[in-house]
């Protein structure tokens, strides 16, 4: 089957393709599409003429490498694979499941003759261990679950109906979620129960094997609670305080460890608060976000949307795919959602609401916060209005036709 072209990522990779001096790492959360990445960057690879036996692609959660477990023995079969001196091109998906296979593959980087291409468990990939041993030998590229204009865009390309109502597509694809597999799933009922079965799979593979967690109950409470409660702003000290009132007697320290099992697993993103006047980040309370809103619709059975915390979340995950750092503006009093800094340093301030159509009060808290910005970046104020307007050189965009068209901030 011909796969569907993640090329927001493809486009940040495509300069290192050839680089045998940098390990390229791709993360994200599980079934997020990492391994169909390095297949499409395995086939532009021989469409580009790389001849086949240049190219090996191993995935070692595969039946026939299962006894693949040492470094050595990894060794042996890339080795095997190929003999030629021309620069070979390595994929390795499930790295982590070969003890130290860090100090291996870096071996082969200093030979100058593989160009490397890995993905693994988040947890283990972004542990201190690869860290302290790879060191400026590797790049990282973070990959996320689909996009809304992706969701679209791969129904389209494997024939799956699209609605001609922009509205309601985007509300499938937030009830739905944004997991490729899911996409070839007709049944609302089989999307989530797909995505229950990916939540357990990381729970076992990522987080409780790693921490060994023996309190599976009080770290489900806190997984819920945090989940439930995203795109709000949240310090340790009172989720702890609200977990302990509820009946749940915990420590912040574990309330901590536990938060970064879930953000070292890629299902939670934290969202650093920033001052815009002291030009310094804020310690204590900071936004969570999902990786993909799925995680909490599958959880809950109220369909509800509440688009507040549900487009923020839409946002962040748009901007963080398109490689903006993100992270929260306070002015003062005010707070604008998002300051999203590009990699060329460019700035530019979103505040993302349903709607400012509803009065002049509403209007003004959304205008309010980037008004007060005293820079000539741009700001945007992203609704869902169909009729949009200007108001000191503020852009007031359509967030369905902003993210459908893929646009950069």
């Amino acid at each position: 089957m011909k796969l569907y072209p993640r090329e927001h990522y493809l486009r940040k990779i495509r300069g290192f393709y050839h680089a045998a001096d940098l390990i390229k790492v791709i993360t994200g959360v599980r079934r997020c599409g990492k391994s169909c990445l390095m297949e499409t960057i395995a086939g532009e690879l021989r469409e580009s003429g790389v001849p086949h036996d240049r190219i090996i692609y191993l995935d070692l959660d595969r039946k026939e490498y299962n006894k693949i477990t040492e470094a050595a023995q990894l060794e042996e079969l890339i080795n095997k694979s190929s003999k030629t001196k021309n620069l070979k091109y390595l994929f390795i998906d499930e790295v982590q499941n070969v003890a130290g296979f860090e100090i291996m593959l870096n071996g082969l980087r200093t030979t100058g003759e593989w160009s490397i291409f890995i993905t693994g468990s988040n947890s283990y990939l972004l542990s201190g261990e690869i860290v302290t041993k790879l060191t400026g030998r590797y790049l990282e590229f973070e990959m996320f679950p689909l996009s809304f204009d992706e969701y679209e865009n791969m129904k389209e390309f494997y024939g799956k109906k699209t609605g001609s109502n922009p509205a309601k597509e985007l509300q499938d694809y937030i009830l739905e979620g944004g997991f490729p597999r899911a996409v070839f799933l007709d049944d609302v009922a089989d999307k989530r129960t797909y995505v229950r079965g990916l939540i357990a799979e990381i729970f076992e593979k990522d987080i409780r094997r790693r921490l060994k967690i023996r309190n599976k109950s009080t770290f489900e409470t806190v997984r819920t609670y945090i989940v439930n409660n995203f795109g709000a702003t949240t310090s340790l000290n009172g989720l702890r305080n609200a977990l302990v009132k509820n009946g749940t007697p915990v420590t912040e320290a574990t309330v901590s460890r536990y938060i970064k099992a879930l953000t070292d697993a890629k299902i939670l993103y934290e969202c650093p608060r920033f001052d815009l006047k002291s030009k310094r980040l804020l310690n204590g309370e900071k936004k969570y976000y999902l990786a993909d809103l799925s995680f909490y619709f599958t959880q809950n059975t109220d369909n509800r949307i509440n688009y507040g915390p549900v487009l923020e979340n839409l946002t962040y995950i748009y901007a963080r795919a398109h490689d903006y750092a993100v992270s929260v503006g306070r002015i003062g009093k005010l707070e604008c959602d998002f300051i999203l800094r590009d990699s060329a340093m460019q700035y530019s301030y979103v505040q993302v609401a349903y709607t400012i159509a509803l009065s002049k009060e509403t209007e003004d808290r959304e205008y309010r916060p980037l008004e007060a910005i005293r820079d000539n970046y741009t700001k945007y104020v992203a609704t869902l209005d169909p009729l949009l307007q200007q108001r000191n050189g503020i852009r007031h965009i359509n967030l369905i036709d902003f993210m459908k068209d893929g646009k950069r901030f």
